[in-house]
């Protein structure tokens, strides 16, 4: 029954979820020295992975969440620390986050765990790394997880373990979630990017008919992916894309040490989230849900040497069981 009890403690002013939230991408300050590689995907398409070495034997994959890339905080939190421990990092851009709109019509989506097999079989056939570990961040620990559970049976014995942070591991509860009142100043920036990104696409793509007076007027997740995600990746609707994308009916399944790492007032999360059943069901998933943090936070202090709870979190985790 691994559910295991949060000493994640902040101080006062932290105990804010929306403070917690948008603190470490506003006042956090981080750097990075990447070496990037770009690859050729089997669709002739390309991820561009943003590596950080420290010549060690044991590389951690990072992954970020939505509209984010390698140089978000987080994963820069991430990669630096994980550094300084000794293991080398790739920092994973999702299809059109490097900088550099993708080839394809179709993009990144929360259950495209395809990009993330073939990134991993691309770095062991081509690298000689002895372990391999999967961090994934929002959006990208949903294809985590999901990637753990649904490849049980083909995963690589070179890959050892996974950690999530802030999953909406059901989608369809999380966009009802995101589209209230409480939500609009993240959903106004998520859309904003969004938008821009796929206005480029329709005039890289002309063959693509997509009513730009719709999408210029979108304000949920259910609308955006309703024009965009779901019928450009072949699902039927929001509703169809959501249940086959989420990550929650796939971590029963799992047969490594993976460990999400929530907090309960996450803003973007639904109470369908928390999947304490599944965790007490399971040998290797274990769920840690702190009472504070927000989403991708979990910031303790106005001190920044002593906000870095989550990545010693992570490091501790890949130390055990990686």
């Amino acid at each position: 029954m691994p559910v295991i009890k949060s000493k994640f403690s902040p101080s006062f002013p932290f105990k804010n979820g929306h403070l917690s939230t948008m603190y470490r991408s506003i006042f956090m300050k981080e750097s990075h020295n990447y070496k990037r590689k770009r690859i050729t995907t089997w669709d002739n398409d390309f991820i561009d992975l943003d590596f950080s070495k420290v010549n060690s034997s044991k590389l951690v994959v990072l992954i970020h969440g939505l509209e984010g890339s390698s140089t978000s905080k987080y994963i820069l939190a991430a990669a630096s620390e994980l550094n300084k421990a000794g293991y080398d990092t790739v920092s994973f851009n999702l299809r059109g986050c490097s900088g550099e709109d993708n080839l394809l019509l179709p993009t990144y989506h929360s259950g495209k765990t395809e990009d993330l097999d073939f990134v991993i079989s691309y770095l062991i056939e081509n690298y000689f790394y002895d372990k391999i570990m999967v961090v994934g961040y929002s959006l990208g620990g949903n294809i985590t997880l999901k990637y753990f559970g649904e490849h049980v049976k083909t995963i690589s014995d070179k890959v050892s373990c996974g950690v999530a942070i802030s999953v909406p591991v059901d989608l369809a509860s999380s966009s009802k979630t995101m589209g209230t009142s409480k939500n609009k100043i993240y959903m106004y920036k998520f859309l904003r990017s969004l938008r821009k990104k796929i206005l480029i696409k329709t005039q890289k793509h002309p063959d693509y008919k997509l009513n730009i007076n719709k999408l210029l007027k979108s304000k949920t997740f259910k609308e955006f992916d309703g024009l965009y995600t779901a019928p450009v990746s072949g699902f039927s609707g929001p509703e169809d894309y959501w249940e086959k994308a989420s990550s929650k009916p796939y971590l029963t399944s799992i047969k490594k040490p993976v460990l999400l790492i929530t907090s309960k007032d996450d803003p973007f999360l639904a109470e369908e989230c928390y999947p304490f059943e599944e965790a007490k069901k399971s040998n290797y998933f274990y769920l840690e849900v702190t009472k504070h943090g927000g989403h991708v936070g979990f910031i303790s202090s106005f001190f920044i040497k002593k906000n870095r709870w989550l990545e010693n979190r992570i490091l501790q985790f890949i130390k055990d069981n990686g």
